[in-house]
């Protein structure tokens, strides 16, 4: 085993990707250490996410918010504003409040304790193993869905996700080294993310390419199995986009649990299935006119379509919400699907 953690370290101090949050192999070498509040942020965005989706969005929070007690300190608005359109905001939340209780109760400093940090709001299992081994080299397994990939081809292991998770964990942690283990989770995770990839697997290329049973088997580019998702199915609702004579939107900010938490945007209905009747209570009497097109959108669970009512209304109180002036509304402020409706009535 260890010869193949020695390969895969070699290769990654050739081949290691380049990421504003990662520490490069030589540069660790010679002494510089990984930030762990970098670690964990991009641990947080990444959740769920693309390292090519998340690069724009951990920029700007490093350069907005460049320590863990700037966060911390950070108006919730502006926070969840700047998270706008990664999706899974319930992370957005998260980040907020482990950002508050580092500074409350470890002393502005992530602690360099595997159970600590899963004490932390925000961190599980996966993220505690991966800012353990990241940030501060420790030896903790790191099993995401490039390593599980990985995993499953170099063994040849033909058990279905998710029921093949503690299999490849298993493989995983035997993989691990004591040296260096923070490269080499990193190094898993590039493997699977270039070369051992979901389609078209570059076998030839690959480090791994000798031991790799699935390659020799011919195997490769049908694992990992994955038992078959059922349908999602698809949920309706309606939005209403109020605009007050002088440019101002009606918005409103949605509760802290559930779906888009604390984040701004159109006062609508309820998401209900197809079969369901819909409860429709606009915000505010006005005359409404129903756009011929209508937002779709996909999340985890379920597909959604709304239809958009929009009017020009006067300076009557609403019964939902609050204006918003236009020098002060930011579209790119709004979660992607209440984006998606504000988009329509531009065209």
């Amino acid at each position: 085993m260890r010869d193949l953690s020695d390969s895969l370290l070699e290769w990654y101090d050739v081949h290691a990707r380049a990421m504003p949050w990662r520490v490069p192999p030589t540069d660790k070498k010679a002494g510089l250490r990984p930030d762990p509040y970098a670690v964990w942020m991009s641990e947080i965005m990444l959740q769920q996410t693309t390292v090519a989706a998340v690069t724009a969005y951990f920029q700007r929070f490093i350069a907005r918010w460049p320590t863990v007690a700037d966060l911390a300190a950070a108006q919730d608005a502006d926070v969840m504003g700047e998270w706008a359109g990664l999706g899974y905001y319930a992370r957005a939340r998260n980040l907020l409040k482990c950002a508050r209780a580092v500074v409350a109760d470890q002393g502005g400093e992530f602690p360099a304790d595997h159970a600590a940090l899963l004490k932390l709001p925000g961190i599980g299992p996966y993220t505690a193993a991966a800012v353990s081994s990241i940030a501060f080299d420790l030896r903790h397994v790191v099993v995401d869905g490039n390593v599980e990939r990985v995993m499953a081809r170099l063994f040849d292991e033909h058990t279905p996700l998710p029921a093949a998770k503690p299999i490849l964990t298993a493989h995983a942690e035997r993989l691990t080294p004591n040296q260096r283990p923070g490269d080499y989770a990193q190094a898993v995770m590039d493997l699977g993310a270039t070369i051992c990839s979901p389609k078209s697997p570059a076998c030839g290329i690959c480090p791994w390419r000798g031991p790799c049973k699935a390659r020799a088997r011919g195997t490769a580019a049908s694992l990992p199995k994955k038992t078959p998702k059922k349908a999602k199915p698809i949920r309706h609702g309606t939005v209403y986009l109020a605009q007050r004579d002088d440019g101002a939107w009606l918005l409103e900010t949605r509760p802290d649990s559930g779906l888009l938490g604390g984040m701004q945007g159109w006062p609508g209905s309820e998401w209900v299935d197809a079969s369901l009747p819909r409860p429709v209570a606009p915000p505010l009497k006005a005359e409404w006119t129903k756009l011929d097109a209508e937002v779709r959108h996909t999340f985890t669970h379920f597909h959604l379509m709304l239809d958009v009512m929009v009017a020009t209304v006067t300076d009557a109180g609403p019964g939902a919400g609050s204006f918003v002036n236009l020098k002060d509304f930011r579209p790119s402020d709004l979660p992607t699907v209440m984006r998606k409706a504000f988009d329509l009535i531009q065209n």
